[in-house]
Protein backbone atom coordinates (compact mmCIF):
# COMPACT_ATOMS: atom_id res chain seq x y z
CA UNK A 1 0.00 0.00 0.00
CA UNK A 2 2.87 2.03 0.53
CA UNK A 3 4.32 1.83 -2.93
CA UNK A 4 0.61 2.31 -4.18
CA UNK A 5 0.21 5.19 -2.58
CA UNK A 6 3.69 6.70 -3.42
CA UNK A 7 2.99 5.88 -6.90
CA UNK A 8 -0.79 7.70 -6.65
CA UNK A 9 1.13 10.93 -5.41
CA UNK A 10 3.29 11.13 -8.41
CA UNK A 11 0.34 11.24 -11.11
CA UNK A 12 -0.44 14.99 -10.00
CA UNK A 13 -3.84 13.34 -9.00
CA UNK A 14 -5.27 16.61 -9.24
CA UNK A 15 -4.65 17.89 -12.87
CA UNK A 16 -5.01 13.47 -13.57
CA UNK A 17 -8.85 13.32 -11.95
CA UNK A 18 -9.46 17.36 -13.74
CA UNK A 19 -8.61 15.82 -16.87
CA UNK A 20 -10.45 12.91 -16.42
CA UNK A 21 -13.70 14.13 -15.66
CA UNK A 22 -13.67 16.91 -18.45
CA UNK A 23 -13.03 13.49 -20.61
CA UNK A 24 -16.26 12.15 -19.49
CA UNK A 25 -18.48 15.22 -19.26
CA UNK A 26 -17.62 16.09 -23.38
CA UNK A 27 -18.72 12.11 -23.47
CA UNK A 28 -21.75 12.85 -21.65
CA UNK A 29 -22.42 15.81 -23.93
CA UNK A 30 -22.20 14.23 -27.27
CA UNK A 31 -24.27 11.28 -26.08
CA UNK A 32 -22.10 8.60 -25.65
CA UNK A 33 -23.59 5.07 -24.72
CA UNK A 34 -22.75 3.93 -21.04
CA UNK A 35 -19.90 1.34 -22.41
CA UNK A 36 -17.90 3.81 -25.01
CA UNK A 37 -18.19 6.44 -21.93
CA UNK A 38 -16.71 3.99 -19.14
CA UNK A 39 -13.83 3.28 -21.82
CA UNK A 40 -13.13 6.41 -22.66
CA UNK A 41 -13.21 7.79 -19.00
CA UNK A 42 -10.90 4.84 -18.00
CA UNK A 43 -8.71 5.32 -21.02
CA UNK A 44 -8.02 8.98 -20.06
CA UNK A 45 -7.41 8.37 -16.83
CA UNK A 46 -4.89 5.70 -17.41
CA UNK A 47 -3.22 8.23 -19.66
CA UNK A 48 -3.09 11.13 -17.20
CA UNK A 49 -1.68 8.73 -14.90
CA UNK A 50 1.30 7.52 -17.42
CA UNK A 51 2.10 11.47 -17.89
CA UNK A 52 2.25 11.95 -14.29
CA UNK A 53 4.22 9.32 -13.29
CA UNK A 54 6.38 9.41 -16.42
CA UNK A 55 7.15 13.47 -15.17
CA UNK A 56 8.06 13.09 -11.72
CA UNK A 57 10.30 9.78 -12.77
CA UNK A 58 12.37 12.18 -14.98
CA UNK A 59 12.30 14.57 -12.62
CA UNK A 60 13.30 13.32 -9.86
CA UNK A 61 16.87 14.04 -9.47
CA UNK A 62 15.93 17.90 -9.81
CA UNK A 63 12.95 17.65 -7.48
CA UNK A 64 15.88 15.95 -4.70
CA UNK A 65 18.33 19.13 -5.60
CA UNK A 66 15.71 21.66 -4.88
CA UNK A 67 14.32 19.72 -1.92
CA UNK A 68 10.85 19.30 -3.02
CA UNK A 69 9.48 16.79 -0.17
CA UNK A 70 5.66 17.02 -1.53
CA UNK A 71 7.28 14.83 -4.58
CA UNK A 72 7.26 10.80 -3.68
CA UNK A 73 10.11 9.92 -6.09
CA UNK A 74 12.56 12.51 -4.91
CA UNK A 75 11.45 11.59 -1.08
CA UNK A 76 12.65 7.77 -2.57
CA UNK A 77 9.29 6.34 -1.44
CA UNK A 78 9.24 4.79 -4.35
CA UNK A 79 12.03 3.29 -6.90
CA UNK A 80 12.55 4.73 -10.25
CA UNK A 81 12.39 1.62 -11.60
CA UNK A 82 8.93 0.72 -10.12
CA UNK A 83 7.74 4.61 -11.35
CA UNK A 84 8.80 3.65 -15.32
CA UNK A 85 6.73 -0.07 -14.66
CA UNK A 86 3.89 1.76 -13.65
CA UNK A 87 3.92 4.69 -16.20
CA UNK A 88 4.85 2.07 -18.94
CA UNK A 89 1.83 -0.36 -17.94
CA UNK A 90 -0.28 2.88 -17.50
CA UNK A 91 0.38 3.66 -21.21
CA UNK A 92 -0.31 0.61 -22.78
CA UNK A 93 -3.76 -0.12 -20.53
CA UNK A 94 -4.82 3.76 -21.93
CA UNK A 95 -4.14 2.79 -25.71
CA UNK A 96 -5.60 -0.83 -25.24
CA UNK A 97 -9.04 1.11 -23.83
CA UNK A 98 -9.08 3.36 -26.46
CA UNK A 99 -8.51 0.46 -29.42
CA UNK A 100 -12.27 -1.01 -28.44
CA UNK A 101 -13.34 2.73 -29.55
CA UNK A 102 -11.78 2.91 -33.04
CA UNK A 103 -8.63 3.80 -34.95
CA UNK A 104 -9.76 7.40 -35.24
CA UNK A 105 -10.04 7.47 -31.57
CA UNK A 106 -6.45 5.20 -31.03
CA UNK A 107 -4.47 7.60 -33.33
CA UNK A 108 -6.35 10.74 -32.00
CA UNK A 109 -5.30 9.67 -28.33
CA UNK A 110 -1.96 7.72 -29.16
CA UNK A 111 -1.13 11.41 -30.20
CA UNK A 112 -2.04 13.08 -27.36
CA UNK A 113 -0.24 11.15 -25.24
CA UNK A 114 3.37 11.44 -27.56
CA UNK A 115 2.87 14.90 -27.54
CA UNK A 116 2.78 15.19 -23.59
CA UNK A 117 5.50 12.74 -22.96
CA UNK A 118 7.62 14.42 -25.30
CA UNK A 119 6.91 17.71 -22.91
CA UNK A 120 8.21 15.19 -20.31
CA UNK A 121 11.30 13.98 -21.37
CA UNK A 122 12.79 17.27 -22.65
CA UNK A 123 10.57 20.03 -24.26
CA UNK A 124 9.77 21.31 -21.33
CA UNK A 125 13.00 22.68 -21.02
CA UNK A 126 12.88 24.68 -24.42
CA UNK A 127 11.35 27.42 -26.20
CA UNK A 128 8.75 25.12 -27.74
CA UNK A 129 7.56 23.74 -24.41
CA UNK A 130 4.00 25.16 -25.24
CA UNK A 131 3.51 23.07 -28.14
CA UNK A 132 2.96 20.12 -27.06
CA UNK A 133 0.09 21.63 -25.08
CA UNK A 134 -1.80 23.13 -27.94
CA UNK A 135 -1.69 19.48 -29.64
CA UNK A 136 -2.51 17.72 -27.03
CA UNK A 137 -5.64 19.65 -25.65
CA UNK A 138 -6.47 21.14 -29.23
CA UNK A 139 -7.19 17.09 -30.29
CA UNK A 140 -8.45 16.55 -26.42
CA UNK A 141 -12.60 17.15 -27.40
CA UNK A 142 -12.10 14.66 -30.42
CA UNK A 143 -11.56 11.92 -28.45
CA UNK A 144 -15.08 12.05 -27.20
CA UNK A 145 -16.39 12.74 -30.83
CA UNK A 146 -14.03 9.83 -32.13
CA UNK A 147 -15.44 7.76 -29.43
CA UNK A 148 -19.18 7.55 -31.00
CA UNK A 149 -20.12 4.81 -33.20
CA UNK A 150 -19.93 7.46 -36.16
CA UNK A 151 -16.63 8.97 -35.17
CA UNK A 152 -15.83 12.84 -36.42
CA UNK A 153 -13.18 15.09 -35.58
CA UNK A 154 -14.58 17.92 -32.67
CA UNK A 155 -14.69 21.66 -35.21
CA UNK A 156 -12.46 23.50 -35.34
CA UNK A 157 -13.72 26.16 -32.57
CA UNK A 158 -13.60 23.58 -30.22
CA UNK A 159 -9.98 22.45 -31.39
CA UNK A 160 -8.80 25.98 -30.94
CA UNK A 161 -10.86 25.98 -27.37
CA UNK A 162 -8.95 23.26 -26.27
CA UNK A 163 -5.35 24.43 -27.65
CA UNK A 164 -6.24 28.40 -25.63
CA UNK A 165 -6.86 26.24 -22.45
CA UNK A 166 -3.56 23.89 -22.72
CA UNK A 167 -1.86 27.35 -23.68
CA UNK A 168 -3.33 29.06 -20.34
CA UNK A 169 -2.45 25.57 -17.91
CA UNK A 170 1.24 25.89 -19.10
CA UNK A 171 1.87 29.23 -18.95
CA UNK A 172 0.52 29.28 -15.13
CA UNK A 173 0.73 26.09 -14.32
CA UNK A 174 4.99 26.30 -13.65
CA UNK A 175 4.57 30.04 -12.12
CA UNK A 176 4.96 28.73 -9.11
CA UNK A 177 8.45 26.99 -9.63
CA UNK A 178 9.79 29.29 -11.77
CA UNK A 179 12.74 29.98 -9.23
CA UNK A 180 13.34 26.23 -8.58
CA UNK A 181 13.24 25.64 -12.34
CA UNK A 182 15.87 28.36 -13.04
CA UNK A 183 17.65 26.44 -10.25
CA UNK A 184 18.23 23.12 -12.23
CA UNK A 185 18.49 24.12 -16.01
CA UNK A 186 15.05 24.15 -16.74
CA UNK A 187 13.80 27.31 -19.13
CA UNK A 188 10.44 26.38 -20.87
CA UNK A 189 8.61 29.16 -22.59
CA UNK A 190 7.38 30.65 -19.42
CA UNK A 191 10.41 30.66 -17.95
CA UNK A 192 11.75 32.94 -20.87
CA UNK A 193 8.81 35.29 -21.02
CA UNK A 194 8.73 35.81 -17.35
CA UNK A 195 5.71 35.70 -14.82
CA UNK A 196 4.17 38.84 -15.47
CA UNK A 197 3.94 37.97 -19.58
CA UNK A 198 2.83 34.99 -19.34
CA UNK A 199 0.40 35.29 -16.86
CA UNK A 200 -0.97 38.43 -19.07
CA UNK A 201 -0.94 35.50 -22.32
CA UNK A 202 -2.63 32.75 -20.22
CA UNK A 203 -5.60 35.03 -19.03
CA UNK A 204 -5.67 36.76 -22.98
CA UNK A 205 -5.86 32.40 -24.39
CA UNK A 206 -8.40 31.58 -22.13
CA UNK A 207 -10.87 34.74 -23.17
CA UNK A 208 -9.98 34.05 -26.61
CA UNK A 209 -11.18 30.41 -26.08
CA UNK A 210 -14.52 31.47 -24.74
CA UNK A 211 -15.03 33.36 -27.28
CA UNK A 212 -14.31 30.93 -29.82
CA UNK A 213 -16.88 28.66 -28.29
CA UNK A 214 -18.91 31.46 -28.01
CA UNK A 215 -18.79 31.94 -31.77
CA UNK A 216 -18.75 28.51 -32.96
CA UNK A 217 -21.37 26.90 -31.54
CA UNK A 218 -24.04 29.68 -32.47
CA UNK A 219 -22.45 30.31 -36.43
CA UNK A 220 -22.16 33.53 -35.30
CA UNK A 221 -25.39 34.22 -34.08
CA UNK A 222 -25.10 34.76 -30.60
CA UNK A 223 -28.59 35.39 -30.09
CA UNK A 224 -29.00 31.17 -30.54
CA UNK A 225 -25.95 31.06 -27.67
CA UNK A 226 -27.57 29.20 -24.38
CA UNK A 227 -28.08 31.29 -21.19
CA UNK A 228 -25.91 28.56 -19.53
CA UNK A 229 -23.02 29.46 -21.83
CA UNK A 230 -23.13 33.09 -21.71
CA UNK A 231 -22.61 32.90 -17.64
CA UNK A 232 -20.06 30.75 -17.91
CA UNK A 233 -18.55 33.15 -20.93
CA UNK A 234 -19.07 36.22 -18.51
CA UNK A 235 -16.88 34.60 -16.14
CA UNK A 236 -13.87 33.60 -17.73
CA UNK A 237 -14.04 37.24 -18.92
CA UNK A 238 -14.42 38.63 -15.81
CA UNK A 239 -11.64 36.74 -14.25
CA UNK A 240 -9.53 36.73 -17.13
CA UNK A 241 -9.96 40.55 -17.63
CA UNK A 242 -9.04 41.35 -13.51
CA UNK A 243 -5.96 38.58 -14.17
CA UNK A 244 -4.74 40.70 -17.07
CA UNK A 245 -5.42 43.74 -14.98
CA UNK A 246 -3.87 42.58 -11.79
CA UNK A 247 -0.53 40.94 -13.66
CA UNK A 248 -0.07 44.64 -15.67
CA UNK A 249 -0.22 46.64 -12.52
CA UNK A 250 0.83 45.33 -9.79
CA UNK A 251 4.34 42.41 -9.06
CA UNK A 252 3.59 39.03 -10.27
CA UNK A 253 2.48 36.58 -7.39
CA UNK A 254 0.92 33.12 -6.89
CA UNK A 255 -2.70 35.06 -6.70
CA UNK A 256 -2.26 35.31 -11.04
CA UNK A 257 -1.95 31.35 -11.32
CA UNK A 258 -4.83 30.79 -9.34
CA UNK A 259 -6.92 33.37 -11.14
CA UNK A 260 -5.61 31.92 -14.03
CA UNK A 261 -7.04 28.37 -13.15
CA UNK A 262 -10.47 29.56 -12.04
CA UNK A 263 -10.47 31.14 -15.38
CA UNK A 264 -9.73 28.11 -17.29
CA UNK A 265 -11.82 25.75 -15.33
CA UNK A 266 -14.72 27.74 -16.34
CA UNK A 267 -13.61 27.62 -19.95
CA UNK A 268 -13.37 24.06 -19.65
CA UNK A 269 -17.46 24.42 -18.00
CA UNK A 270 -18.73 26.63 -20.89
CA UNK A 271 -16.81 23.99 -23.30
CA UNK A 272 -18.72 20.89 -21.50
CA UNK A 273 -22.32 23.65 -21.69
CA UNK A 274 -22.13 23.12 -25.44
CA UNK A 275 -20.59 19.94 -26.04
CA UNK A 276 -24.24 18.60 -28.06
CA UNK A 277 -22.65 21.26 -31.16
CA UNK A 278 -19.32 18.92 -31.02
CA UNK A 279 -20.95 15.98 -32.97
CA UNK A 280 -22.85 18.53 -35.42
Amino acid sequence: MRIVRALWGSTHPGPTLVVTVLALTLGIAVGLELWRLTLLALAVFAGQVSIGISNDALDAARDRAVGRTDKPLARGDVSLRAAWGAASVALLVALALSAPLGWRMLAAHALFLGSAWAYNAGLKSSALSIVPFIVSFGIFPSLATLSAPDPVFAPGWAWIAGAALGSAVHLTNVLPDLDDDARTGVRGLPHRLGARVSAVLAASAVLAGGIAVLLGTSGGDLATVSIVSWLFFAGVAVVAGWTIVRALVRPPARVLFRLVMVAALLLAAQLVASGAALAE
